[in-house]
């Protein structure tokens, strides 16, 4: 006899399982708030763009930076004051949100852009690999909403792969996210004819819908899977 009823060596594993589930949900929840708000902002900096609420420059030549200001030519016995130019332009472009925000500009966009970039990219990663780990808790502990933790894994491990810029790694693969300056090459199709203004809403808004929704059946299923957990163990 080892001294342990089984019942309670069963009870034991069962609890341990689900303080690990308890930790892998925490983490998940916490990675999906993060990939959703990125995903939020991001769309914002592009309708910002788009909207000409923060004017984009021009397309940058070969050597040239895109994020460079345009040098604006001054008429012979007038003084330059670009400062007032560049805020009367902002204002006149961005209404409201141009006079709340004055420091508001491309630059300071294209920044906070590839700042949530990165930020995207390993917290969708960390939300799949934090559900295959709920995943596996649910297996080796016999708790049960196998099928519901399954889809939210497979939901969550798509939307990662499709955060990754396959597109920067020079492939023929577009991922949601998007560079200022693969924007900036965008821009100047929108306006050319009704096949490219559709081809561009899908690749900016569409392509970042359909991610988004995957992202939040994955959180549903998620959801689920706890639920199935208590009902299985009769907590609730």
């Amino acid at each position: 006899m080892n001294g342990i009823p089984d019942n309670q060596s069963n009870m034991i594993e069962t609890s341990d399982s689900l303080e690990a589930v308890g930790v892998f949900r925490g983490w998940k929840n916490i990675f999906f708030g993060i990939v959703l708000a990125c995903l939020v902002l991001t769309q914002a900096a592009f309708w910002l763009i788009n909207l000409q609420i923060v004017e984009a420059p021009a397309a940058a030549g070969p050597g040239e930076s895109s994020l460079a200001p345009t040098p604006v030519s001054t008429p012979p016995g007038q003084t330059a004051n670009p400062a007032a130019e560049t805020g009367t332009a902002r204002a006149a472009s961005g209404g409201l949100i141009a006079k709340l925000m004055p420091s508001l500009d491309f630059g300071y966009t294209a920044r906070v852009v590839e700042l949530l970039n990165g930020v995207l990219l390993v917290a969708g990663i960390l939300l799949a690999a934090s559900t295959f780990f709920g995943l596996m808790v649910s297996l080796v502990g016999r708790l049960g909403g196998i099928n519901h933790i399954s889809r939210a894994f497979v939901l969550a491990l798509i939307t990662a792969v499709l955060l990754i810029p396959w597109q920067m790694l020079g492939l023929n693969v577009l991922g949601v996210t998007w560079s200022p300056e693969e924007l900036l090459r965008w821009l100047p199709t929108k306006g050319t004819d009704l096949w490219n203004t559709v081809i561009f809403y899908l690749r900016f808004s569409g392509y970042w819908a359909a991610v988004t929704l995957l992202l939040l059946l994955s959180q549903i299923r998620s959801t689920c899977w706890s639920k199935s957990i208590l009902r299985r163990l009769e907590i609730i």
